[in-house]
């Protein structure tokens, strides 16, 4: 059996949603830094950093079969719902509101894996 053939659909949405909800963790922190008088403060700007590592290194793992990815997902499920509800304490900003759906998708899709790994 070749590789690709065991990443099935579910996990192929899951590494889709982490590595989207990664990407857009780094914009937002440049758009955060780049805002005058920024409403962040730096423990808001860490959980931001650890989302996008943490999202990326989840579809790392899943991309690789890593035995360990069922226990990767279940902390990014905690990770990005941090993120989600920081950036939900915002509400009238348009980037923070894309981030927490990108953090609520990407959850909802490695809670599905971590359940499948348990």
């Amino acid at each position: 059996m070749q590789h690709a053939e065991t990443i099935t659909e579910k996990m192929r949405r899951a590494i889709e949603e982490c590595m989207s909800c990664s990407a857009l963790c780094e914009e937002t922190i440049s758009y955060c830094m780049d805002m005058p008088g920024s409403m962040m403060n730096a423990d808001d700007m860490r959980l931001m950093m650890d989302c996008a590592a943490v999202t990326r290194t989840c579809a790392d793992m899943m991309c690789r079969m890593s035995p360990f990815h069922g226990g990767m997902c279940a902390m990014c499920v905690r990770v990005c719902g941090a993120c989600a509800e920081m950036c939900e304490r915002m509400p009238r900003d348009a980037q923070l509101a894309r981030l927490a759906r990108a953090c609520r998708s990407c959850l909802d899709s490695c809670a599905a894996m971590a359940g499948a790994a348990a």
